[in-house]
């Protein structure tokens, strides 16, 4: 699957984002909402797609405020997961 398809696919976890705006879409966008908001299916996806490598990246990427933006309960349980496996 690529990006643009795995995006059309959970489109509904980025309702507020415009159809035209979708391609511009970061990835450290996709992976706050996917963590965030999506099921383990969707970050299996997530993981196929991007790559385990590049999502940890991502996810420990952030810094400050784009880490407050995880739920505290779900930036714990990924940072064990993604530390473990990827």
């Amino acid at each position: 699957m690529t990006r643009s398809e795995f995006i059309t696919k959970h489109r509904n976890l980025f309702w507020y984002t415009p159809d035209e705006q979708l391609p511009n879409i970061s990835d450290s966008l996709i992976v706050e909402v996917i963590l965030n908001d999506g099921t383990l299916d969707d970050f299996r996806e997530l993981i196929d797609t991007l790559g385990a490598k590049h999502v940890a990246d991502v996810f420990f990427a952030a810094t400050g405020r784009q880490k407050a933006n995880y739920y505290p309960e779900i930036y714990h349980f990924f940072s064990l997961v993604l530390q473990k496996y990827a």
